[in-house]
């Protein structure tokens, strides 16, 4: 059993889960509230979980961290730094101005990473293990430390992007990376064409590509890796006509858009606020996908995969034109939230969605509806 099920501060969340059962209301689980925006609204009582924080174990030799779910993001960065290990997703911590930022449950329960996503993965790609407290306030461990302890469902990897719909994550443990120990930025002019048929090649060589992001004509890569790996990609990027970007400006780039808060997206807040018919999409696709032809604001990351749009145009609109592609559509930003955040399910997954909630949240108590509507 994992240390988490002994600490006063579980018996307190655990109590007030309870509590909302026998009552019939509903909680809503935040942290940070980095992401408050993110998803359906959020509904019922907030359950604050960053009274239960703190790295319960490190072990930098077995490449393991195990964290509660109110330990700030920041904080098991800070640790993993010191060691010279990092969460290799980059999950975005949205550079909080109060002090808060996210926290280790809130970016597990969103799983929402960054730029390198397509070179090493997801979020639920580095979750190892999982303590849960359900919707009848039992406390339920998943996997474990190592990769060859997932067996049977995977529920603990389920968690990721659950949006707290089935329970309170209160521990988990995540694998951690050495931080590379080379790393280059390059930059090309190009259109977006242009820019996926790059990378599209580039995909198809070996190279060592962490991220990518196009914009407004501008394609920029990351390299990242060993010394020798990284020279030998930046000499044939040159050979192919990049420039070079200042090791302390091409970080100020990574940063900002991991945490979105570059110029895409400052300027995409900004007209948010100013137009209220204006929306901010997520789209994910194949890398192989062509330009959708759709008017707007494009940034295109993950070599492809993730676009960035912002428009105002109909729901239906960019939801078909993903789908013609092969993927789909979220409503990321936006006031209008009546067409749905997230893709319409089709009836098997839709299905399986309200076994699994009904399976650990039978009253319906956690973040009601932050999904799908009903769910």
């Amino acid at each position: 059993m994992s240390t988490v099920a002994q600490d006063p501060a579980l018996a307190i969340l655990i109590d007030r889960i309870q509590t909302a059962r026998a009552a019939g209301a509903q909680l809503r689980l935040r942290g940070g509230g980095t992401k408050d925006f993110y998803g359906e609204a959020p509904q019922g009582e907030v359950l604050d979980t960053r009274i239960l924080e703190g790295i319960s174990s490190y072990e930098p030799t077995e490449l393991v961290v195990t964290a509660r779910c109110g330990t700030r993001l920041a904080d098991l960065e800070a640790a993993l730094a010191e060691r010279g290990q990092c969460l290799a997703f980059e999950p975005p911590d949205f550079d909080a101005a109060d002090g808060g930022g996210a926290t280790v449950g809130g970016m597990v329960a969103a799983g929402l990473a960054g730029p390198a996503r397509a070179a090493v993965g997801s979020v639920r790609d580095f979750v190892l293990g999982a303590t849960l407290v359900d919707g009848r306030g039992e406390v339920l461990s998943f996997g474990g430390q190592v990769m060859k302890n997932v067996a049977g469902y995977d529920v603990a990897r389920l968690l990721a992007g659950s949006l707290g719909n089935l329970g309170l994550i209160a521990e988990v443990s995540l694998k951690v990376m050495p931080v590379a120990p080379a790393t280059a930025t390059v930059r090309f002019e190009c259109d977006e064409a242009e820019a996926l048929r790059r990378l599209n090649a580039w995909g198809g060589q070996p190279l060592p590509l962490n991220a990518s992001a196009w914009w407004n004509g501008v394609l920029l890569l990351r390299l990242r890796g060993a010394l020798a790996a990284v020279q030998a990609a930046l000499a044939g990027m040159k050979r192919e006509g990049a420039s070079v970007i200042e090791p302390e400006a091409a970080a100020g780039f990574w940063h900002g858009l991991r945490h979105q808060r570059d110029e895409f997206f400052a300027q995409a807040e900004a007209t948010l606020a100013a137009d209220p018919g204006s929306t901010l999409w997520r789209l994910s696709l194949p890398q192989t996908a062509p330009p959708l032809g759709l008017p707007g604001a494009l940034l295109v990351e993950w070599g492809g995969a993730q676009r960035w749009l912002l428009a105002r145009l109909p729901a239906a609109q960019v939801r078909e034109a993903a789908t013609q592609h092969g993927g789909h559509a979220t409503l990321y930003r936006g006031q209008d939230k009546s067409a749905g955040v997230f893709a319409p399910l089709q009836a098997p997954l839709d299905r399986l969605h309200r076994e699994l909630k009904a399976a650990f949240d039978p009253n319906r108590i956690f973040n009601p509806g932050r999904l799908y509507a009903g769910l």
